[in-house]
C-alpha cells in the first residue's frame, strides 16, 4: 500500500509542478514497475534446475536490441498434451521472485516460461514502460509459439502482470486461456482506492494500463483469481475486470489470500478452475485413468 499511496501522491505533486513534461512520464514508469535485478526473500533459490533462456529481437519501441532474459520449468517428458504457460510477473522484483508461482503452475501440470521485462534482472537495461513491456510480452509469445507450436499455450499475469497479459491476450489469437492474479482495471482506478484518490491527477497519467478495455477484446476463456486480504490492489477491481470480459469466464475469491499468497493459498480453487474452465487435468491423471481400466 505504501508505495502505491507514494505514487498517488507523487503523481499528483509533480503533475502540479511539471504539468505534462517528461519528467512526470519518467517518475510514473519508476513508480509503477520498480525495476530491480533483486528476488522476494529466498525465491533465488528456488530457481535450481531451471534452464536459463534468452530472447533476442529488434525492439520497433526504441529501434535498439533487445535481450530478455527468461527462466524455463519444463516438463520430463514433454508431449503435444502438455500446456505451456508464459507466465508476466508483477514490479519490483525480478524473474527469480516468481520462482515459487512458477513452481507451483508447474504443479498444476502447465511447463513454464517466466521472463524479465527490459530493466529488470538480467534482461536489457533501461526503465520500463508500458509500451516496452507489451513489446517484451509479445516478444517472449512468439519465442513460445515457434518452440511448441502443437501446445495449448497460456497466459499468465501476476497484478502489473496481469494487466499485461490481458493486454497480449488482446492481440493474440492462439491463445488457449488466460489467467490473472491480483490484477486491476487501470492505473486510474488503483490509484483513486488510496488515501489520496481524490486528487484530480486522472488525466496526468501517463502508463495507464486500461485493462478493462482490453479484456473485452480477448478471444479465449478467462481466469480472474484474488484474494479477500489484498491490500494493495482491492478485489472489487479483480471483480469488475472479470465481469467486463465476454468470453467464457470464472471468477475465485480466496478467501485470507493476500497480494502475495493467493497463488498458494487458493491451490485447490486453481486447481478446480482449471479443471472446469479449461478443461485440463491434473498432472498423472491420464496414467492413473490407464491404470484404472487395465491398460
Amino acid at each position: 500500500m505504501k508505495h502505491w499511496s507514494l505514487f498517488a501522491t507523487a503523481t499528483a505533486l509533480i503533475a502540479l509542478l511539471a504539468g505534462g513534461c517528461s519528467t512526470l512520464d519518467e517518475r510514473q514508469r519508476e513508480w509503477i514497475f520498480q525495476p530491480s535485478d533483486r528476488s522476494w526473500g529466498n525465491s533465488e533459490a528456488m530457481t535450481q534446475g531451471m534452464e536459463d533462456v534468452w530472447i533476442d529481437f529488434s525492439s520497433s519501441v526504441t529501434g535498439e536490441p533487445a535481450r530478455l532474459h527468461g527462466l524455463w520449468l519444463g516438463g520430463a517428458p514433454e508431449s503435444v498434451d502438455t500446456p505451456v504457460l508464459l507466465y508476466l510477473h508483477g514490479a519490483r522484483y525480478n524473474v527469480a521472485g516468481s520462482a515459487p508461482r512458477m513452481r507451483r503452475m508447474h504443479e498444476l501440470g502447465f511447463s513454464v516460461l517466466a521472463i524479465d521485462y527490459r530493466g529488470f534482472g538480467k534482461s536489457s537495461a533501461g526503465l520500463p514502460s508500458e509500451e516496452t513491456a507489451r513489446e517484451d510480452a509479445r516478444a517472449a509469445w512468439t519465442w513460445l509459439a515457434a518452440r511448441h507450436p502443437q501446445q495449448r499455450r497460456y497466459i499468465f499475469g501476476h497484478s502489473l502482470g496481469g494487466a499485461i497479459g490481458i493486454d497480449l491476450a488482446a492481440h493474440v489469437n492462439d491463445e488457449s486461456g488466460t489467467i490473472v492474479e491480483s490484477t486491476f482495471t487501470s492505473i486510474a482506478d488503483v490509484a483513486s482506492s488510496f488515501k489520496w484518490g481524490w486528487l484530480p491527477f486522472g488525466p496526468f497519467i501517463t502508463q495507464r494500463f486500461e485493462a478493462i478495455t482490453k479484456v473485452k477484446d480477448i478471444g479465449a476463456p478467462l481466469l480472474v483469481v484474488h484474494g479477500t486480504a489484498d491490500s494493495l490492489i482491492n478485489p472489487t477491481l479483480g471483480r469488475k475486470l472479470y465481469e467486463a470480459a465476454r468470453v467464457p469466464k470464472m471468477f475465485v475469491l480466496v478467501e485470507g489470500g493476500s497480494h502475495h499468497n493467493t497463488n498458494s493459498v487458493g491451490a485447490a480453487q486453481y486447481r478446480a478452475a482449471l479443471s472446469q474452465l479449461f478443461r485440463m487435468k491434473p498432472p498423472g491423471t491420464e496414467v492413473a485413468e490407464l491404470r484404472t481400466h487395465g491398460l
